[in-house]
């Protein structure tokens, strides 16, 4: 395990839910493998040559659930390759069910801890990191958990180009303030919101997931958060 992994432990908690189906079984078996990223082995130096064909920039999307969102932008953004970062089994069965149905070529993906493929990926290699709707570890003694932590925004700092972005979206309010605790005293991101409604209102073609689409009908409001990479 590497340093930022070890220092803030694991982002994630279990990786199993319910049985997967046959099919979903062998997916995971026999089509993952083709997908997935090897961190065990040195990362190109180039990200956008992991895809064939190769793409003009890769975007990671860190915990996407059922795919709905990565899915979506893979297919909006065919000349740009995306990696999916998600440790639950069950999620990652859903993602490849739609790769194998859709026939998407653009999506590679990482079954395991996001600190870990963040130290991995090389430096200026990505055009934005997207985190929605992440566990909000609400318990105190937990909060080591959460993704956003002084250690990984430097880590994020390090891979992204400059312009890059990092968005993040979340219906609790608590995670929100600490998210943005965090990202101003950055000093490599700056906010891009100029108004209250560039945090209210979801950014343009954002993909609304099933979890936000839930929270949205229980009465939460999620934040739209946008933070730049500055020029180092």
């Amino acid at each position: 395990m590497n340093d930022l992994a070890h220092h803030h432990g694991s982002f994630f908690g279990r990786r199993k839910g319910h049985k997967l189906r046959t099919h979903q079984a062998d997916l995971v078996e026999n089509l993952l493998p083709n997908l997935a990223l090897q961190i065990d082995q040195p990362a190109p130096a180039a990200l956008t040559g992991l895809f064939d064909p190769p793409t003009t920039a890769v975007r990671l999307e860190i915990g996407f659930g059922g795919g709905e969102h990565l899915i979506a932008e893979a297919l909006a953004h065919p000349d740009t390759g995306f990696i999916g970062a998600e440790p639950y089994v069950n999620g990652m069965a859903k993602i490849l069910a739609r790769i194998e149905d859709q026939n998407i070529c653009n999506i590679k993906l990482f079954a395991g801890d996001a600190a870990e493929l963040m130290a991995w990926v090389p430096a200026g290699s990505l055009a934005r990191i997207d985190l929605i709707h992440p566990d909000p570890w609400p318990k105190r003694r937990h909060w080591k958990r959460r993704f956003v932590q002084d250690a990984m925004l430097d880590a994020m700092a390090r891979a992204l180009i400059e312009g890059g972005e990092f968005r993040f979206v979340s219906d609790i309010d608590s995670y929100n303030a600490w998210t943005l605790a965090h990202m101003l005293r950055a000093p490599a991101f700056d906010w891009t919101a100029e108004r209250a409604d560039d945090w209210r209102q979801p950014w343009p073609n954002y993909t609304m997931t099933r979890y936000g689409r839930k929270a949205e009908r229980e009465g939460r409001r999620a934040a739209y958060l946008r933070f730049r990479r500055l020029a180092a």
